[in-house]
């Protein structure tokens, strides 16, 4: 199955003292990470969503530009969905740019799912990175607000989504503040 990469990285990171994208972590860029991550892990092609900082993403094969970053999380989403919804894609493949404990393999765990929604999990809660395929697109546009991205829709669909435990693959910790 086509399946077409997203990097959500449009937030101020606020708590962590500034966009987190170009935060150099262990060597590697957050952004960069998180694009590897779904390349490697087995997308077809990633975008990027930029919107508090944006800059140069070499490995991404496009960046969409957030101009309501400042709405949270699910206007990303938003934009992310509307550029899908366009394409050859028949799902989407999303994580967050501030998970650097997740690896391409827990990418390809997750999407070998054949099941339309499928989540990691780690500790047991759900994380990324999410699978949803073309058909919930629309619907999840739909329930879209504030600063939340595709968790209450995935909540709501209950024993659609394969919950796929990633702890042996990554950690799940996200990075809220600033190493020191």
């Amino acid at each position: 199955m086509k399946t077409l990469g997203v990097a959500l990285a449009a937030g101020a990171g606020v708590r962590f003292g500034g966009p987190k994208a170009p935060f150099n972590y262990q060597g590697i860029r957050l952004v960069d990470r998180a694009v590897a991550n779904l390349r490697l892990g087995g997308c077809q092609s990633v975008v990027v969503v930029l919107g508090a900082w944006i800059g140069e993403v070499p490995d991404a094969d496009e960046t969409l530009i957030n101009p309501n970053w400042e709405k949270g999380i699910s206007s990303s989403l938003r934009v992310a969905i509307e550029y899908a919804i366009d394409s050859v894609y028949e799902r989407i493949c999303l994580t967050l740019v501030d998970l650097p404990g997740l690896t391409p393999a827990a990418f390809t765990r997750v999407l070998a799912s054949e099941r339309g929604l499928a989540t990691a999990t780690y500790s047991g809660a759900p994380t990324h990175p999410v699978v949803i395929t073309r058909e919930h697109w629309r619907p999840l546009l739909n329930s879209l607000s504030g600063d939340k991205g595709a968790r209450n829709y995935l909540r709501n669909q209950g024993g659609l989504v394969d919950e796929i435990a990633i702890d042996d693959l990554a950690v799940g910790d996200d990075l809220d503040f600033q190493p020191t």
